[in-house]
């Protein structure tokens, strides 16, 4: 995931801050400057109707996404937000506010760069007879049986996988082949203010470009393509769309992640890999007794057009995968959270988690396939989240800290490598301006050229945004072997028989004994402790399994199960 489920670890800068305001604000509040906000309108409310109800609490529609019933507004009203949300045909109105930044590294993610004691000059016990020369670094499509699953199913180029995320670097010599423009999008214009100075005039960057890094690993995992350059991916000939709905800075908000779900459902997607949570929340609870009422109004408009976004996308053919998060924590029993609100002028303060009241968006939202990550050797990653609630199937995510005893504990071989940006490999130094890999870093980044010069970049990271795209290559797989044409120009499978058919086939694995595990061999507190409750059929660290694209592919279809 990127830096949002590194909550509790991280002491994350201010962000955009989608946040109710105004409820008290008296009616004759005097104007203040434009501002704007995401208004979700009440269930079954025409579009009319809440335009008509936008305007009379004195703001002007910019953009509406008619499907879910969400609409950007601006207005110069201090008391909008109150006067929108006492209107009976609107639910809430959260405001776009930008404050801060994020940090430059992710504790999590680049554990093995900001690590004092990270291990040096230990390399990956490699397999030599791989499609593309850096697969033998590759652990993870051994672990799923991805090389044995493509010399039967590949992937098919009518499937296509969305990688909502902070967009992908089409230029990538391993990417390109596979991406496709035509359905890319790009839905979160920089925002200076979190992200830094926009690169182009409009502040809405091109398809195929990715300034923060993140998609980038993501789409590599996914669908890098086996073309004998680089390294390949779980399902190296599906297409990748880019669902840009993550800023440059690596924040998630409401606005351009509800559109982005909505443009995949109506785009005909198969698959969306969805490695965030929405912000400025870890966890949006209907009525937290320590929030306020307008922090608790903003958070019941979040959940809801987060419901309605996932359901859409799903009703339309979409398969939604999203990662359950790297707070080391169960999800069903969650701990007090201390890393919200990540904005502004309100510090994160203590707040009780109630499991039936509060979700982590979007990974528990309907419809979603859940995955925890694991390291090398199996073993659960300490910072992965868990729990019978929310999981489904785990995958290989990286754990820097793996292998304790053995050679290859803390090394960057245990993380997961994938395609990454140049130009964000020289924002964090590890790459000069002349595209060479800077010393002490030959072991992180690697470099590959073709015939006609050009160049493509790799680095590790880890996380369960790394476990995820393992998932949503193996369901792309599934329908690639399994779907059907649907219309005139159509091509998919439904998902509901994709999560049948992922979780039949998925590897069972049993809990560890003893069931509570500790990482105090790895240098982590108590906090890290973690109980795996459930069976070999499912349990809390595994799901049903492992993911196996090998048995995905190889296995048939069940005889009710029609695509």
């Amino acid at each position: 995931m990127s830096k949002r489920f590194t909550a509790g670890a991280v002491a994350v800068a201010a962000s955009l801050a989608l946040t109710v305001t105004g409820l008290g604000v008296p009616a004759t509040a005097a104007p203040t400057s434009t501002r704007t906000f995401t208004v979700l309108a009440e269930s079954g409310v025409s579009t009319d109707a809440a335009i008509a109800a936008i305007k009379a609490a004195g703001g002007t529609v910019v953009s509406r996404t008619d499907d879910v019933g969400l609409f950007q507004v601006r207005s110069d009203r201090a008391d909008f937000a109150s006067r929108a949300t006492a209107a009976g045909a609107l639910l809430g109105a959260a405001e776009e506010k930008a404050i801060g930044r994020k940090p430059k590294l992710d504790r999590v993610e680049q554990e093995h760069l900001v690590a004092a004691a990270a291990a040096k000059g230990k390399v990956a016990k490699g397999n030599a007879k791989k499609m593309d020369p850096l697969d033998d670094k590759l652990w993870g499509l051994d672990m799923i049986r991805a090389d044995q699953a493509r010399k039967i199913e590949p992937g098919d180029r009518r499937v296509t996988v969305g990688v909502l995320d902070t967009g992908v670097d089409a230029s990538q010599p391993d990417l390109a082949p596979n991406f496709n423009w035509a359905l890319s999008r790009n839905f979160a214009p920089d925002i200076p203010d979190v992200d830094g100075p926009c690169e182009v005039a409009s502040c809405l960057d091109p398809v195929g470009t990715d300034d923060g890094g993140h998609g980038t690993h993501v789409a590599g995992t996914i669908g890098a393509a086996a073309n004998g350059f680089g390294l390949s991916g779980v399902a190296p000939k599906v297409s990748l769309v880019e669902l840009k709905g993550g800023q440059d800075s690596g924040y998630f908000f409401l606005n351009p992640v509800v559109n982005a779900l909505v443009h995949a459902g109506r785009s005909g997607l198969d698959v969306v890999n969805m490695s965030f949570y929405v912000d400025p929340w870890l966890y949006n609870c209907t009525a937290n007794p320590a929030d306020n009422p307008e922090q608790q109004a903003e958070q019941r408009t979040i959940i809801e057009a987060m419901k309605r976004a996932l359901t859409f996308a799903h009703r339309k053919g979409v398969t939604l995968v999203g990662s359950l998060g790297n707070n080391n924590e169960d999800l069903g029993a969650p701990r007090t959270d201390e890393s919200s609100p990540d904005y502004g002028d309100t510090p994160p303060y203590p707040r009780p988690i109630d499991n039936a009241s509060c979700w982590d968006l979007p990974v528990e939202g309907p419809h979603v396939i859940g995955v925890s990550a694991v390291g090398p050797s199996g073993k659960k990653a300490d910072y992965s989240n868990y729990g019978t609630e929310q999981i489904s199937v785990a995958a290989p995510g990286g754990w820097f800290r793996d292998g304790f005893g053995t050679d290859t504990y803390r090394t960057d071989a245990n993380m997961i490598l994938s395609t990454y940006p140049k130009k964000v490999l020289q924002e964090e130094g590890s790459v000069d301006e002349d595209g060479n890999i800077v010393a002490g870093f030959e072991d992180s980044v690697f470099k590959q050229c073709t015939a006609k010069g050009e160049c493509g970049y790799y680095t590790y990271l880890q996380g369960t945004s790394m476990a995820s795209p393992h998932v949503s290559g193996v369901a792309a797989l599934i329908v690639s072997r399994y779907g059907k044409q649907q219309g005139r120009n159509g091509y998919g499978m439904a998902p509901d028989q994709v999560e049948q058919h992922l979780y039949r086939t998925a590897a069972e694995h049993a809990c560890p004994e003893p069931r509570l595990q500790t990482y105090t061999n790895e240098g982590r507190d108590e906090t890290y402790n973690a109980y795996c409750a459930g069976s070999l059929n499912f349990n809390g660290f595994y799901g049903y399994g492992i993911v196996d694209a090998f048995a995905a592919v190889k296995t048939p279809l069940k005889p009710n199960a029609r695509p």
